[in-house]
């Protein structure tokens, strides 16, 4: 690493965390109801392509908002 790598490594890492998560940031940003769930489905099986998609989608469904009356 002495070749000066070292932040080409860590941009990578960063743009690897950044796809694996998504779907978190994703319902983060879109403040979904189940935002959490929605992180721990992707903590835990992102890492299998189904729990990845399943999370991803989950996370672009319509998000509930209460009605003000």
């Amino acid at each position: 690493m002495q070749d000066g790598s070292g932040g080409l490594v860590v941009l990578l890492l960063i743009f690897v965390a950044a796809t694996y998560f998504l779907p978190a940031i994703v319902a983060a940003m879109r403040r979904h109801h189940n935002s959490v769930a929605i992180f721990v489905l992707n903590l835990l099986l992102g890492w299998t392509l189904i729990g990845w998609v399943g999370a991803l989608v989950w996370a672009c469904t319509v998000v509930n908002r209460p009605a003000h009356v």
